[in-house]
């Protein structure tokens, strides 16, 4: 009778520990945050741009410089959005597009990257503070590695572009694009 208490006593003590021993999904988001974390990704729990969703989405943040600072849009995935927003390419819509017409090697990459994303990548953001994605991070960090350099290019193009077409930005994206000043 003793060694039945003592066993059930150590049942009692050993299970905690497993039940906070993490799942295999835990584990590949462990990894894929620490991949995108390294590469300089922010990532954080947010509520997307998504109307009536109040739900916490994790959102993956490549920061603009603030002396240059992007560009104002937000992509929707087609099955979040209403027939009224405007197509960009089949499957995406805009619900903000920008002021000012994408350049055409940044639209054709974004294009790209769009084509590519996994099926749960539902916006694609970008504000004067950074380039977003929206999504349940369904892939893990040696797949998503691959979008890594498309997020870089789009970042580096669209930064210095604001909507905001003020002189003090018109100066930054002189410095940045090597072109005349008017």
């Amino acid at each position: 009778m003793e060694w039945l208490i003592i066993v059930l006593v150590l049942l009692l003590i050993v299970s905690p520990v497993l039940w906070l021993k993490p799942n295999p999904r835990q584990k590949r988001i462990a990894d894929l945050r620490d991949t995108v974390i390294k590469a300089g990704v922010k990532v954080k729990l947010e509520k997307p741009p998504l109307h009536g969703d109040s739900t916490l989405m994790p959102c993956y943040r490549w920061p603009y410089p603030q002396q240059y600072p992007g560009a104002r849009f937000v992509l929707v995935r087609e099955d979040e959005a209403t027939e009224a927003l405007k197509v960009f390419r089949p499957g995406w819509r805009w619900r903000v597009e920008p002021l000012r017409p994408l350049p055409s090697g940044v639209a054709d990459r974004l294009d790209y990257l769009l084509t590519r994303l996994p099926r749960d990548a539902v916006v694609v953001e970008s504000d004067r503070d950074a380039l977003m994605l929206w999504w349940q991070e369904s892939q893990d960090g040696e797949r998503f590695a691959s979008y890594l350099d498309d997020f870089s290019y789009l970042r580096k193009h669209l930064a210095g572009r604001p909507d905001d077409t003020s002189t003090r930005w018109q100066g930054f994206q002189h410095l940045r694009d090597g072109e005349p000043r008017e």
